[in-house]
């Protein structure tokens, strides 16, 4: 029986090598709110139309499900696990003939699991997005049972799956990469201020992430409280939701902060939030390229971050921001206070962070570089590699 992809490589004619869009399913291992979601739409809705149809297979309904149908997306739902369920296996793979998917994209390793079964089933191309800082050795084994194709978006990772024997024919690197007409420092973050209750004229320190252990909110107040020792003026906002929020709460209650530190929960628009800040700082203990470093880049924040798994990459450590070591909560707090010590310094240091987004992290680059491996995958072409942004 003639396989898929010949019978791609022989129907698929005219313009660009193709003769209709390219049918692409999203398989995202789960539809929260962060930034592997956030991934998923910049990317379906920076997809050319009329070059790109796209299903996804979601775990469960979501407002994130909500919006990948407003993007004009078909969504399923089916359990995604560990050790994928028979129906979600035979869900994935009807789903790919209902609709003649051409390349399958995992998000995840569960997701990475069940599109790579599938995949194998119906015989079409799968890949698979890391979006940590580490190849786990889960994934790896998917990758070596399916013969997916990995996107790693950091250095480490990419690296990594060198070292553990992924073939760079079989392996890219695809930083991820923001929005930069959405995220821009022309706004003033004046609405956030007021709606938050910080005083316009305060120094104010910005953490934006899910309060879970992994992106280490309670470093962010620890520090806070050191530097709120020698800048009691200084104002300190989280922006996000998750299960430490009684415990940042506590911390920051019996530490004295109460009216400094303030817990903004989730909010819609982080666009909006970026440019109220004077500083942002990431204090996670764990990071593959975080969005919120590059969104708070282009909206001209510099940055006082843990050197972890890609933020080597993203700051230009003295000219976009500082970097400090993992988990060395006290460094946070002695590099923040040094600049708010000086504040033409940040502010040099803001526009140069926007310039840096602008010249290596522009979304419309990352996507052109996914929708190239889309093309060579369908086209049972090596796929190009992508070492560096």
């Amino acid at each position: 029986m003639e396989s898929r992809t010949k019978k791609q490589l022989r129907i698929r004619s005219g313009a660009n090598g193709l003769d209709g869009p390219i049918r692409v399913l999203e398989v995202v291992g789960n539809a929260t709110v962060g930034g592997m979601e956030t991934y998923v739409r910049n990317l379906i809705r920076q997809l050319p139309p009329t070059q790109f149809e796209v299903t996804c297979i979601c775990p469960y309904e979501s407002p994130f499900t909500t919006s990948l149908r407003q993007l004009g997306c078909t969504v399923y739902t089916t359990p995604i696990e560990d050790d994928p369920r028979w129906r979600s296996i035979q869900l994935a793979a009807e789903v790919i003939r209902l609709h003649h998917i051409d390349v399958a994209h995992a998000h995840m390793p569960k997701a990475h699991a069940l599109a790579g079964l599938a995949g194998n089933l119906t015989d079409i191309p799968v890949m698979a997005t890391v979006h940590g800082m580490n190849i786990t050795t889960h994934e790896l084994g998917i990758w070596r049972t399916t013969g997916t194709h990995l996107i790693t978006v950091c250095q480490e990772a990419y690296t990594q799956a060198l070292a553990m024997g992924v073939p760079s024919d079989r392996l890219s690197l695809v930083h991820n990469g923001v929005d930069l007409d959405l995220f821009t420092p022309d706004r003033d973050g004046v609405a956030f201020r007021q709606t938050v209750g910080i005083p316009l004229d305060a120094p104010l320190v910005g953490f934006i992430g899910r309060l879970e252990h992994e992106k280490g909110p309670d470093f962010f107040v620890r520090a806070a409280e050191e530097v709120h020792r020698r800048r009691p003026e200084t104002h300190f906002v989280l922006v996000g939701q998750g299960a430490m929020q009684g415990e940042i709460e506590r911390m920051s209650r019996d530490m004295g902060l109460g009216g400094h530190v303030h817990l903004a929960g989730k909010w819609a628009n982080t666009a909006e939030v970026y440019p109220a800040f004077d500083i942002l700082v990431q204090t996670s203990r764990s990071e593959g390229m975080p969005l919120v470093l590059l969104e708070g880049m282009a909206c001209g924040c510099p940055i006082v971050a843990f050197i972890v798994g890609g933020v080597r990459e993203l700051v230009e450590n003295e000219n976009t921001g500082l970097i400090v070591s993992p988990n060395h909560w006290e460094g946070v707090a002695a590099r923040v206070l040094e600049l708010l010590a000086q504040p033409e310094t940040m502010r040099q240091m803001g526009r140069a962070a926007r310039q840096r987004a602008e010249t290596l992290f522009d979304l419309r680059l990352s996507v052109q570089r996914t929708t190239d491996l889309f093309r060579q995958l369908v086209h049972g072409e090596p796929a190009r590699q992508y070492r560096s942004a």
